[in-house]
């Protein structure tokens, strides 16, 4: 079947998928990803096998160590995807929510109900986690998937979409609910982001390339954002063994992520006192330093950074550094280089506290904690669809919620206008 024939099926089974899904009921949801969270348990031997096919030819192809570490599913991984389905099953169903309730003069009753959004089309890049963790969230709010990952990742996603096929059918519901482009054609994406007659959303996971691609080929609403470059911010007045804590975390518990710390800024009064502290324990961890001028006369040893270091995401061990002289001085800074997805302070002044937060316009913003906790699952939220920077429609980690949109039902006995 040619590529865009098989494209117009996909979405052409979605579309007739997504009134059964729509008016289903949340116990046949949730017994739905249940058994999809059973199957992935019984299924980790399997699964683990099929990545290991990823994971070799990533290396074969000389991918870089954090994209591998990306895309590896370990038995705990398998276990975090579980855990995130079965926190979605305990959610509470936002289909059907009376968001607002009025009655008019003339007797009319308008309620603003939450209705899922339709068919939502999900393109991504390595974590194969995303396939379950993205299906999930579109079946308990009433959506229609069509997941569609890298070339990278294609064997891990087939296994893993699989034993959700397989556990939709056997609760009785329409398998196509969830759908995977199950080639790696990428003639396949630009079909599938022009088929807006069937298609009601995009949303784009992955590099800033991949992100920058979709917004520029879709024909389709898209929900992105293009890169995480966040910052934590070292205040003049912050506990130092705190700060260190956190931006080591913020750097290496998984460098490859979009809510990594890619810029540490340290205000000079503190410096002198904790750029050798928290030096060593990032060459500990493995992590570059590339510092401005005022870092290297501190840590001489350091390379320097570059103007292009300062918007980079790295996604790896490497840390950008600046020395600023004033809280003003990194908000700009961040104001700059960052792209609005998550900031942090540390610092033990309330007032200083305050105006981070307030002038830090990003999508989460940190007072004395890591950037990584920006993320579906420590939001309480079950697992993500992703992260937005966007500010319409859905901002950070996106839930249940940000998957529904909303119409407005009305009651009358008989009103003429």
């Amino acid at each position: 079947m040619r590529v865009k024939d098989y494209v117009n099926r996909v979405v052409s089974d979605a579309e007739k998928a997504s009134l059964s899904i729509a008016t289903a009921s949340s116990s046949l949801k949730n017994a739905a990803l249940e058994q999809i969270a059973q199957n992935l348990i019984n299924a980790k031997a399997t699964l683990m096998r099929e990545n290991e096919k990823d994971i070799h030819a990533a290396e074969s192809a000389g991918l870089s160590m954090a994209m591998i570490d990306r895309l590896r599913l370990t038995e705990s991984r398998i276990e975090e995807m579980v855990d995130g389905i079965r926190q979605v099953i305990n959610l509470s169903d936002p289909v059907g929510e009376i968001m607002e309730g009025k009655l008019r003069p003339n007797g009319l009753q308008i309620q603003k109900v939450r209705v899922p959004i339709g068919v939502i089309a999900i393109i991504y890049e390595s974590r194969p986690n995303v396939t379950a963790d993205a299906a999930s969230l579109c079946l308990k709010t009433g959506n229609v998937t069509i997941l569609r990952g890298g070339k990278e990742s294609i064997f891990s996603n087939l296994a893993i979409y699989r034993q959700i096929s397989s556990a939709l059918e056997r609760v009785g519901m329409d398998k196509n609910v969830i759908q995977v482009i199950e080639t790696a054609d990428r003639e396949a994406v630009n079909y599938l982001l022009k088929a807006d007659e069937f298609v009601d959303l995009v949303i784009p996971r992955g590099g800033e390339g991949l992100i920058r691609n979709v917004v520029e080929n879709s024909t389709i609403p898209v929900i992105k954002h293009y890169k995480g470059v966040c910052h934590t911010y070292v205040d003049e007045y912050a506990n130092l063994d705190m700060a260190r804590d956190i931006c080591l975390n913020a750097k290496t518990q998984r460098p490859g992520t979009c809510n990594a710390m890619e810029t540490m800024l340290v205000h000079e009064k503190v410096a002198e006192k904790f750029l050798p502290d928290v030096h060593r324990v990032m060459s500990e961890a493995g992590v570059e330093l590339r510092g401005c001028g005022l870092s290297r006369a501190i840590l001489p040893d350091i390379r320097p950074a570059t103007e292009e270091d300062w918007s980079e995401e790295y996604l790896e061990k490497i840390l950008s550094v600046k020395v600023v002289s004033s809280l003003e001085d990194a908000i700009n800074h961040i104001s700059s280089y960052g792209s609005s997805h998550s900031d942090a302070i540390v610092t033990e002044l309330i007032s200083h506290a305050k105006r981070f937060t307030d002038e830090v316009d990003s999508a989460a913003v940190y007072v004395n904690a890591s950037t990584r906790f920006t993320d579906g699952y420590e939001f309480g939220m079950g697992a993500e669809i992703g992260i937005s920077t966007d500010k319409l429609h859905a901002r950070g980690p996106m839930g249940l919620n940000e998957l529904t949109s909303y119409k407005y039902v009305v009651y009358g006995n008989g009103q003429i206008r």
